[in-house]
């Protein structure tokens, strides 16, 4: 019996399809990377709608992520409407038809007049450097009270409220850095950056992962490990870029 219309997957198609994107991820931001990589199949349409990703076990193997973080990487992309599980012989993870409705409309004028790669790759050069000069040059005891506090603050914070509460604690660290030119074009550059949060979903698991690397910069920052501090906030840095350029490039 053949299979039904759109019922076939990538494991039908030739195998370097999905060569370019789908790649082994790094292992401080498994979650955000791979999603970003399956949002960037399915926008480039490499997979069209109506067909069937590749097996959970083939996309966790690719990936170099464990089942479990890949199917809440599935439901992400399921709550989004961009892909639906099917059950039965047939059964699969399938890309959704796009739709081209108004709200895609607006979020594509929204980031149209954003240079999205600058927006992030200043965000980075700025925030590596103000955690490598607070570690470097250390803090007062008042100073890292303030940190502490900042840090304290989103812990416990409401969902509605995590954005602000996170947007607090990096422009804290950007002041205490002790210069006043990085902390104002870290302020401009936060806008930005918020302004493109704003059209991409509140994910659960990325704020929790983010919390944990929120902490270790912290310590980092207070033990004075310069070095320990500019690689945690780069790598904090690349997860929320990978989150951005998935979903709006």
């Amino acid at each position: 019996m053949s299979s039904p219309t759109g019922s076939h997957g990538v494991g039908d198609l030739p195998g370097d399809r999905l060569a370019p994107v789908l790649r082994p991820v790094r292992a401080g931001n498994g979650f955000e990377e791979a999603l970003a990589q399956i949002l960037q199949v399915v926008r480039l349409g490499l997979v069209p709608g109506g067909e069937r990703l590749p097996s959970e076990r083939e996309l966790a193997e690719r990936l170099g992520i464990s089942r479990v973080t890949l199917r809440e990487v599935l439901k992400v992309l399921q709550d989004q409407g961009l892909v639906e599980a099917r059950r039965g012989r047939y059964g699969g993870t399938f890309v959704l038809p796009r739709t081209g409705t108004g709200g895609e409309d607006e979020l594509r004028r929204r980031i149209a007049a954003v240079d999205v790669e600058d927006v992030l790759r200043f965000r980075e050069v700025l925030e590596v450097g103000a955690a490598g000069l607070c570690a470097a040059h250390g803090l007062t005891g008042e100073q890292a009270d303030r940190l502490r506090e900042a840090l304290d603050r989103t812990h416990e914070a409401p969902l509605a409220d995590y954005r602000r509460l996170d947007t607090l604690l990096h422009l804290t660290l950007a002041e205490l850095c002790g210069s006043p030119s990085l902390t104002a074009q870290y302020a401009a550059v936060r806008a930005a950056v918020n302004d493109l949060l704003d059209c991409i979903p509140l994910l659960v698991r990325n704020l929790e992962h983010s919390q944990r690397q929120h902490v270790a910069l912290v310590e980092a920052v207070l033990d004075g490990d310069a070095d320990g501090a500019r690689e945690m906030m780069r790598e904090h840095c690349a997860g929320t870029a990978a989150l951005l350029r998935g979903f709006l490039i």
